[in-house]
């Protein structure tokens, strides 16, 4: 490992530690609340909509989060979201109605959005393009796993009562302690912020841009919906637990290995390969009983790569603005994230609703249909080289890729434009 990257570990991992309570609390917190609306026998469209309450919060998290990281820096910003967050979630378990979990579920949305500005703008403002998407790789994995550790541990509460509320929110008081305590803590300099709009990011980086509200809009809808169809597929709160954490595992599990193919890779043919990838598994998944063991195989190889898109499409656009507005494209991502996940789960409802047992994949196999369209879009409109190394520095990771993404390469490049390599300046070509 260089010392570069040294550095970036030692200066991030009360970050990280920090991350990793942060997520734990979220796992156990959103598969109780699931429980608990299924419990009241609420109908889809209101389920649906304190998912939605959610990503409403995450839209408001994400705009406000990126003002006072300028204003206070990162550490306070992560410390105060984080004070905010445990009291939402005490809250949310004290009330039997969903007006209040609708509240709480957007102020806990609000709470993560900022979290997660904070977390990309720190880790953004630190990485080179060389080695982005492995960092940002690192973060996902961290994430992922431990939520799903979260939902694994909803086996010990009932959702009915407080005690697994309280748990979650005394683990969201602990996350601050890492960072706050942390020597080596090192923040990127926001001095020199620039802002950078919606429209600016669209005109410079219209992959990115499209890319994380689609994988938005996929992942709402498998989150929002994974705890409803599998409590009315009849199984227990402990089954359920595993049917959400699975997708996270399989996420943990397969964040390194694309993330770092796509350091080595054109980002967007990778993306490619892993929707048309999840969507054959959507397609197994219909010939599965939801109970099986198969299924359970099916939802890890799903989540490990699905959840890796945004990594990679995050990776894409950072390699293409400035270290000015890093920060600022940072809190744009994941306000273009929570756009689509506010939808996913509205969009996914109509699904169960018609399909009944076999909605849930179709909403999967859709979801990442549009992903895979998009992508062979842009492929087509903007031709890059499959890689820009000599193949002697190509990880063991990108090689596994090489040939799929050479045969997809060839198959769906059109028009041939002159690429210029992303560089750590600035990107002023439109691709």
């Amino acid at each position: 490992m260089s010392t570069t990257r040294r550095t970036i570990l030692l200066s991030t991992w009360g970050l990280f530690t920090g991350l990793a309570l942060l997520m734990v609390s979220a796992g156990v917190f959103s598969t109780l609340v699931g429980v608990r609306a299924e419990l009241k026998h609420l109908p889809t469209i209101v389920s649906g909509g304190i998912t939605t309450a959610y990503y409403a919060g995450f839209l408001l998290g994400s705009w406000y989060s990126l003002r006072a990281l300028a204003q206070v820096g990162h550490i306070r910003v992560y410390g105060a979201l984080a004070s905010l967050l445990s009291a939402s979630v005490l809250i949310t378990g004290a009330y039997d109605s969903p007006l209040v979990w609708i509240i709480m579920r957007s102020s806990t949305g609000f709470c993560f959005a900022g979290l997660y500005v904070v977390a990309e703008s720190w880790l953004n403002g630190l990485a080179k393009n060389t080695f982005r998407g492995r960092l940002l790789g690192m973060y996902n994995v961290i994430a992922m796993g431990t939520y799903g550790v979260g939902q694994l541990l909803v086996f010990n509460f009932d959702a009915r009562t407080l005690s697994g509320f309280a748990f979650a929110a005394v683990v969201a008081s602990l996350a601050v302690i890492p960072v706050a305590m942390s020597e080596q803590a090192t923040t990127p300099n926001i001095e020199h912020h620039e802002h950078i709009s919606l429209r600016e990011l669209a005109r410079i980086v219209p992959t990115g841009f499209g890319t994380i509200i689609l994988v938005g809009l996929a992942h709402g809808g498998m989150l929002g919906m994974v705890v409803i169809h599998a409590t009315r597929e009849g199984l227990s709160i402990g089954q359920t637990g595993l049917f959400v954490a699975i997708l996270q595992l399989g996420g943990m599990a397969l964040t390194w290995p694309i993330s770092s193919a796509s350091d080595d890779i054109d980002r967007r043919i990778i993306g490619l390969l892993i929707s048309l990838g999840a969507i054959v598994m959507g397609a197994i998944m219909l010939t599965q009983d939801t109970d099986s063991v198969m299924t359970l195989v099916l939802l890890f190889v799903i989540g490990g790569l699905s959840f890796p898109l945004y990594a990679v499409a995050g990776a894409y656009t950072n390699d293409w603005v400035s270290p000015e507005q890093m920060s600022a494209a940072a809190s744009q991502l994941v306000t273009l994230y929570g756009f689509g996940a506010m939808l996913g789960p509205l969009a996914a409802a109509p699904f169960l609703d018609l399909l009944g047992t076999d909605g849930y994949a179709w909403s999967i196999i859709v979801f990442h249909v549009l992903i895979l369209v998009f992508l062979v879009y842009r492929i087509r409109a903007w031709h890059a080289p499959l890689t820009n190394k000599p193949w002697g520095d190509v990880s063991f990771h990108g090689r596994a890729f090489f040939v799929p993404a050479t045969i997809v390469s060839f198959g769906v490049s059109g028009r041939r434009s002159k690429p210029q390599p992303p560089s750590d300046t600035s990107a002023t070509t439109r691709q």
